[in-house]
């Protein structure tokens, strides 16, 4: 896989799941705040095991294929099924007889393989470096560089029931892709231990910050295989607030309501943009090493009758998202920020947004397909839980879960000012890989 095809894959993951959290949202002003990339690292991870309709499905949903749309004039080969998610069963037959015979040649799981001929519609053929597996390890090894003056631990863990028998290759691919192994437990005779071994290791993996990962009733007798992801990151400013200059002020829910809030001050060079599309101030704010930065995207001010954000959040993709974040777009200019001090947690049940997504055939018992992972091939992904928890303050953020001369030149004469007390995203950013870690919605102090 090329260098950039990881982080654009992730990154729209992030943002298609963003969307939707933000639909199953019950309060129009509640928060948002996940890490996409650790759950598309965990379930990367499972696709090891998923073959057929299965490894399609989440290849597609976890953006590292595209969904083949029809051709002009109905190729059955390439054509969808009109009534989704599931494609027509020609196509599909067609599918794995050519994962069949790539297989043959290659030891790479056949999901990954994207050679399909004969279709101008298919996508098309990549080579042996195109691995998504091995482009997660590169990851990885790159954010878990010793030396780093920030403090991030990602951890992925299958847990399965103990009388099934996993496949040895499975299990040594997720341990030298994913730094992660599958833990067998007795899901069927002592659930609720096995449930609370599960979040001790959460707990620990977060340094404490996440707790009851899987709430009591979640695991039961029947349950047969349970995904868990856990991320946490600690890092300081590169430029700190000072605490002295945090007052009290008024958070701005929408154009009449307000909530108390504590704004932290500063004034510093940062990288910084107004994108006039959706009438956004764009702000990146580094942590110290400047290997990560927390990119904040805020409307000039509320515009519509809800939180501000509707514009913005309808317009966002992953190619508006590079445009709009990127550096080369950015001046570096001297900024007067005003942001609030806040703290997050928040708890997903993903089972239904990612079926809603298309990722179907993984939770339903009479279609999954992991036999990859299980010669028996009667496992199903029945839980996919992500809790997350984020924390900023005058010295940085504490985190779980899991342009050009013109302007420089422009930074001596005025000071732009960049004012939290309204609805805002927030991104957790990897700069070497430019891949989004965290993401998050601040629409509502506690």
């Amino acid at each position: 896989m090329e260098s950039e095809m990881l982080p654009k894959a992730n990154t729209t993951f992030a943002l298609a799941l963003y969307k939707k959290l933000k639909e199953e949202l019950k309060d129009i002003n509640g928060n948002i705040f996940c890490s996409p990339f650790s759950i598309s690292a965990a379930l990367a991870m499972v696709m090891l095991g998923a073959r057929g309709n299965t490894a399609t499905q989440m290849s597609e949903v976890l953006s590292f294929s595209e969904p083949i749309a029809p051709p002009p004039g109905g190729d059955l080969q390439c054509s969808l099924q009109t009534d989704r998610p599931y494609l027509m069963q020609s196509q599909m037959q067609t599918r794995m007889q050519m994962r069949t015979q790539i297989q043959r040649t290659s030891r790479l799981p056949a999901y990954l393989r994207k050679a399909f001929s004969g279709c101008s519609q298919c996508l098309k053929p990549e080579n042996a470096k195109d691995d998504i597996d091995a482009s997660f390890a590169q990851l990885l090894s790159e954010l878990y560089k010793p030396e780093a003056l920030y403090v991030l631990s990602i951890a992925n863990r299958l847990y399965g029931e103990k009388q099934y028998t996993f496949d040895k290759t499975f299990l040594a691919e997720t341990k030298k892709h994913y730094k992660a192994e599958l833990e067998t437990v007795d899901f069927a005779s002592n659930a609720e231990a096995s449930r609370e071994h599960i979040n001790n290791w959460v707990e620990e993996q977060t340094q404490g910050k996440i707790t009851d990962l899987l709430p009591s009733g979640v695991v039961s007798a029947s349950t047969r295989l349970v995904l868990v992801n856990a991320i946490y990151f600690k890092g300081k400013w590169s430029s700190q607030f000072q605490e002295e200059n945090t007052t009290d002020g008024e958070f701005r829910l929408n154009k009449t309501d307000t909530k108390p809030v504590k704004l932290m001050m500063q004034k510093a060079k940062f990288h910084f943009s107004f994108i006039e599309e959706v009438k956004c101030k764009v702000l990146e704010m580094p942590y110290e090493g400047n290997d990560l930065s927390m990119v904040i995207i805020l409307p000039k001010d509320i515009e519509d009758e809800t939180t501000g954000l509707e514009m913005l959040e309808q317009m966002l993709t992953y190619d508006k998202f590079k445009e709009w974040t990127g550096r080369d777009t950015m001046g570096f200019v001297e900024v007067k920020v005003r942001l609030p001090r806040f703290k997050m947690e928040e708890s997903y049940d993903l089972k239904e947004v990612l079926k809603s997504m298309g990722m179907v055939d993984a939770f339903d018992v009479a279609r999954s397909d992991f036999s990859g992972m299980s010669s028996a091939n009667d496992l199903v992904l029945s839980e996919v839980r992500h809790k997350a928890f984020v924390e900023v303050n005058e010295e940085g953020t504490e985190a779980a879960a899991a342009t050009g001369a013109v302007i420089n030149e422009r930074a001596a004469m005025i000071t732009e000012t960049f004012d939290g007390d309204h609805p805002f995203l927030f991104f957790i950013r990897h700069n070497p890989s430019n891949s989004v870690l965290f993401a998050g919605r601040f629409s509502s102090p506690e």
